[in-house]
C-alpha cells in the first residue's frame, strides 16, 4: 500500500483530528486551488459545495451528486493530501440513498465526506431520528468496507433559523451514537456553546472559521479538533477579482498587479509536477 492509497490518507486524516492542536482544513474549490493550498502547507483538504457550485457559475445546492463526485476525484487526483468531500445532504432523500452516496465516494479515493440534516430539495431541518438514520446508514457504507472513510455529521440549525444550543448538541449526540466519526455545527462561535458542545460529546469538533469565530489558540484551548473554510477561500479569491476589477474600471489604475504577481509566483512554483 502506497503513501497515497486511499486505506493510507483515511487513516492520516483520522489521526489528524487526534492531534493538540486543531487541524486546519482548506477547503479547495478546483484542482489549481488544492495544488495550492498543499503547497501553502496544508495537511489535508475538503471540497466546498458553494465554492464549486460558483465556478460553474451557478448558487449553492446546485450541483449533481455526479458532478460533485467528480469534481472530488479531481481534488483527489490533484495531491497526496486526504481530502474530505462536501456531500451537501447526500444528494437523497432516503437513507439508502444516502448509503449509496458514500459507497460512491470510497471509489473516487476519499478520505472522508460530509453529511447535513439539512433537506435542500424540501428545503427543511430533518427530524433528529430520520437524521439519525441517514447518519447510521452512511456510517455503515464507510465502515463496514476494506478502507474506513471518516464521516463528518453536520447539525445545520444554526444556519437555518435555529440557533437553538440544546438542539444543536441533541442532534450531534445522536448522530455519535448512530457513527459518526466527527461532529460539526457550523455557524456556532460563541465560546460558551462551543466549551458546552465539546463536553457534551466524545467525538472531535469541527467549527467553521467565520468573522465572529474565535482565533484557533482559542479554539485549541475550548477543545475544539478542527477548524475548516468552507467556501471562504474560493469566496476570498472572489472578492479580490471584484476589488481589482473595480479598481481597473473606475480608476483605470493597475495597483492589482501586486496581488498578481504574489500570486503568479506562488502557482508557478506549486503547480511544478
Amino acid at each position: 500500500m502506497s503513501d497515497s492509497s486511499p486505506g493510507v490518507r483515511s487513516a492520516r486524516f483520522l489521526e489528524l483530528h487526534r492531534q493538540d492542536r486543531p487541524l486546519l482544513l482548506a477547503n479547495a474549490w478546483d484542482v489549481g486551488s488544492a495544488k495550492l493550498l498543499a503547497w501553502v502547507g496544508f495537511k489535508a483538504l475538503a471540497t466546498t459545495s458553494s465554492g464549486y457550485a460558483a465556478g460553474l457559475g451557478r448558487g449553492d445546492y446546485a450541483v449533481t451528486r455526479e458532478e460533485a463526485l467528480a469534481h472530488a476525484a479531481e481534488v483527489v487526483a490533484a495531491t497526496d493530501l486526504p481530502v474530505s468531500a462536501d456531500f451537501e445532504d447526500g444528494f437523497a432523500e432516503r437513507a439508502a440513498g444516502v448509503a449509496e452516496t458514500v459507497g460512491l465516494a470510497l471509489d473516487v479515493g476519499l478520505a472522508g465526506c460530509s453529511l447535513e440534516d439539512w433537506s435542500s430539495s424540501g428545503q427543511r431541518l430533518y427530524d433528529v431520528r430520520t437524521a439519525a438514520e441517514r447518519v447510521r446508514a452512511a456510517a455503515h457504507a464507510a465502515h463496514d468496507g476494506p478502507v474506513r472513510l471518516v464521516l463528518t455529521a453536520r447539525a445545520e440549525n444554526y444556519l437555518r433559523g435555529n440557533p437553538d444550543l440544546r438542539d444543536t448538541i441533541a442532534r450531534l449526540q445522536a448522530y455519535q451514537e448512530a457513527g459518526a466519526d466527527v461532529l460539526y455545527a457550523p455557524g456556532l462561535d460563541r465560546p460558551a456553546d462551543l466549551r458546552s458542545l465539546v463536553a457534551s460529546v466524545d467525538l472531535p469538533v469541527n467549527v467553521l472559521a467565520r468573522s465572529a469565530t474565535p482565533p484557533v489558540a482559542e479554539l485549541t484551548a475550548l477543545g475544539v479538533k478542527r477548524v475548516s473554510v468552507g467556501g471562504g477561500f474560493a469566496f476570498a479569491a472572489y472578492g479580490a477579482v471584484v476589488q481589482a476589477a473595480g479598481e481597473f474600471l473606475r480608476d483605470g489604475t493597475y495597483g492589482f498587479t501586486e496581488m498578481s504577481a504574489a500570486g503568479l509566483k506562488a502557482a508557478r512554483a506549486a503547480f511544478v509536477d
